[in-house]
Protein backbone atom coordinates (compact mmCIF):
# COMPACT_ATOMS: atom_id res chain seq x y z
CA UNK A 1 0.00 0.00 0.00
CA UNK A 2 1.42 3.35 -0.97
CA UNK A 3 1.95 5.78 1.86
CA UNK A 4 -0.38 8.31 0.20
CA UNK A 5 -3.16 5.72 0.07
CA UNK A 6 -2.67 4.93 3.75
CA UNK A 7 -2.93 8.60 4.66
CA UNK A 8 -6.01 9.13 2.47
CA UNK A 9 -7.77 6.09 3.91
CA UNK A 10 -6.95 7.07 7.47
CA UNK A 11 -8.16 10.62 6.85
CA UNK A 12 -11.42 9.26 5.46
CA UNK A 13 -11.81 7.02 8.51
CA UNK A 14 -11.17 9.89 10.92
CA UNK A 15 -13.56 12.13 9.00
CA UNK A 16 -16.20 9.42 9.32
CA UNK A 17 -15.67 9.23 13.07
CA UNK A 18 -16.05 13.00 13.33
CA UNK A 19 -19.26 12.93 11.27
CA UNK A 20 -20.62 10.11 13.40
CA UNK A 21 -19.80 11.98 16.62
CA UNK A 22 -21.35 15.22 15.41
CA UNK A 23 -24.41 13.30 14.25
CA UNK A 24 -24.80 11.71 17.69
CA UNK A 25 -24.28 15.01 19.47
CA UNK A 26 -26.87 16.82 17.36
CA UNK A 27 -29.32 13.91 17.01
CA UNK A 28 -28.78 13.97 13.25
CA UNK A 29 -29.29 10.32 12.29
CA UNK A 30 -28.43 10.97 8.63
CA UNK A 31 -25.05 12.48 9.49
CA UNK A 32 -24.33 9.71 11.96
CA UNK A 33 -25.12 7.07 9.32
CA UNK A 34 -22.98 8.91 6.77
CA UNK A 35 -20.07 8.85 9.20
CA UNK A 36 -20.44 5.12 9.78
CA UNK A 37 -20.59 4.53 6.02
CA UNK A 38 -17.42 6.58 5.48
CA UNK A 39 -15.62 4.51 8.10
CA UNK A 40 -16.77 1.25 6.55
CA UNK A 41 -15.71 2.35 3.09
CA UNK A 42 -12.29 3.35 4.40
CA UNK A 43 -11.85 0.04 6.21
CA UNK A 44 -12.72 -1.90 3.05
CA UNK A 45 -10.19 0.11 1.05
CA UNK A 46 -7.52 -0.55 3.66
CA UNK A 47 -8.27 -4.29 3.63
CA UNK A 48 -8.09 -4.39 -0.16
CA UNK A 49 -4.74 -2.62 -0.16
CA UNK A 50 -3.37 -5.04 2.44
CA UNK A 51 -4.42 -7.99 0.28
CA UNK A 52 -2.70 -6.44 -2.74
CA UNK A 53 0.44 -5.90 -0.66
CA UNK A 54 0.40 -9.53 0.48
CA UNK A 55 0.46 -10.75 -3.12
CA UNK A 56 3.28 -8.38 -4.09
CA UNK A 57 5.64 -9.89 -1.50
Amino acid sequence: MAFDDKVDNKAEEVGGKVKEGVGKATDDERLEAEGKADQSKSNLKQAGEKIKDAFKS
